[in-house]
């Protein structure tokens, strides 16, 4: 994006130039600059440095400064066609069009790519992809070209305008502008970064935008109920039965672990007899596609009987009646409220519960919680898995036991 413009007239000598010397424009833009020779010639004498013109009010003076102002006027209507055409605006670019010659262009434009790749994705919904994963490129394609209506005043862009600034001029808009927090715009950095890189990959673009920008996210603390509060939440009652429905479900994935998109699309076929002669749900999810296989605790069991004869379950043929995300994470804040829970309660939760206060708080290896988790490696559960008071705690109590031993042992 032009930043810096500057047009200016000079005389353009040598150690061997005597007597009338050629005249050259020089355009400048953000500090890159091109000379074209206006095939005219000035006495130094009366040339004015400072103002780029000839001195004197002679007829000769008058009709030399004048073909400066026009040649002048070319050079802000080149800059105007420039802009007019979504062209870059470049000294080398406004040096093209005044020699009458055609400005190179890629036939590639980003948002074309990138509406193309999320046209494709929408085919392989379902199979390849989750619909969630579909509405993020989505939502990642609106936001690219909002910011490129901001900065560049454009609805789309020559791929070979893609450079480090442009990256993090996008960071910058994501984090301002749209008010995100440093991961979710790491996350949709890393959605654009995928059309860069098939961009790269098909040889349409040479150089990387993305060398040398940092994509770390953020540790995020992870919130999880405690076991007094899991258990407040339990044997509260509701009147209203859309309550009791959102905190038996909430508490089917507090038991499970599974993601609220996974227990949304469970059916009953899932439910099978393991390996024990126990109840496992076996289901494959939907973020990552791998099939988790979780022996059902007591507690989930007594949900799912609940809901059996449910007539939505039975009509869509589905293990529990899940509303929508939204209206779930709204009336988990007003449960919340009723059971004196002082935490942001959001759906989520209810398996990071899974994965600390229901499971590794009591002993179970973090390896067996990965499985039932559903996750590709171990280093994904242990952002999960934080490590509890409780477990701090009790090792703790164990090292005093062992070392008041060894202290006995040393008095004798």
């Amino acid at each position: 994006m032009e930043k810096r413009f500057g047009l200016h007239f000079h005389l353009k000598k040598d150690n061997y130039c005597k007597g009338e010397v050629p005249v050259y424009m020089r355009i400048t833009v953000n500090g890159e600059f091109r000379e074209i020779s206006i095939k005219r010639k000035c006495d130094p004498l009366k040339w004015n440095v400072e103002a780029g013109r000839i001195d004197g009010k002679t007829e000769f003076a008058k009709s030399f400064n004048s073909y400066l102002e026009v040649l002048q006027r070319k050079v802000y209507d080149a800059r105007k066609t420039l802009l007019q055409n979504d062209d870059e605006v470049t000294a080398e670019n406004i040096k093209i069009i005044l020699l009458g010659k055609e400005i190179s262009r890629s036939k590639y434009m980003l948002m074309e790519i990138f509406k193309r790749h999320n046209e494709q994705m929408a085919e392989l919904v379902g199979r390849e992809y989750a619909p969630g994963t579909h509405e993020r490129y989505n939502t990642s394609y609106k936001h690219t070209i909002s910011f490129l209506e901001w900065k560049y005043k454009v609805t789309d862009l020559d791929i070979t305008r893609l450079n480090f600034e442009f990256i993090t001029e996008y960071e910058f808009w994501l984090k301002s502008e749209r008010k995100c927090d440093h991961n979710s715009t790491m996350k949709y950095l890393s959605n654009f970064r995928k059309i860069v890189n098939i961009c790269i990959r098909n040889g349409w673009l040479q150089r990387d935008p993305f060398i040398g920008f940092k994509m770390t996210k953020r540790e995020v603390e992870r919130t999880a109920l405690t076991e007094l509060e899991l258990k407040e939440l339990a044997i509260k009652n509701f009147s209203i039965e859309r309550l009791t429905i959102v905190k038996d479900i909430f508490l089917f994935s507090c038991y499970s672990g599974l993601a609220y998109s996974d227990v949304k699309k469970l059916k009953c076929s899932e439910i099978v007899i393991g390996i024990d002669g126990e109840k496992w749900l076996i289901s494959r999810r939907q973020k990552t596609n791998i099939t988790a296989r979780i022996p059902l605790l007591p507690q989930a069991l007594a949900i799912i009987d609940r809901y059996e004869n449910n007539p939505q379950c039975i009509l869509e043929n589905r293990l529990l009646p899940v509303l929508s995300n939204q209206k779930m994470n709204a009336y988990l804040k007003e449960i919340a409220d009723l059971c004196g829970i002082n935490k942001n309660l959001t759906y989520h939760i209810a398996r990071h519960t899974f994965a600390t206060t229901v499971t590794l708080s009591n002993g179970v290896p973090i390896e067996t919680v990965s499985k039932m988790l559903g996750h590709r490696n171990l280093k994904t559960t242990q952002h999960y898995a934080k490590i509890l008071d409780i477990k701090i705690s009790a090792d703790m109590k164990q090292l005093r036991t062992r070392l008041g031993q060894d202290t006995s042992t040393t008095e004798l």
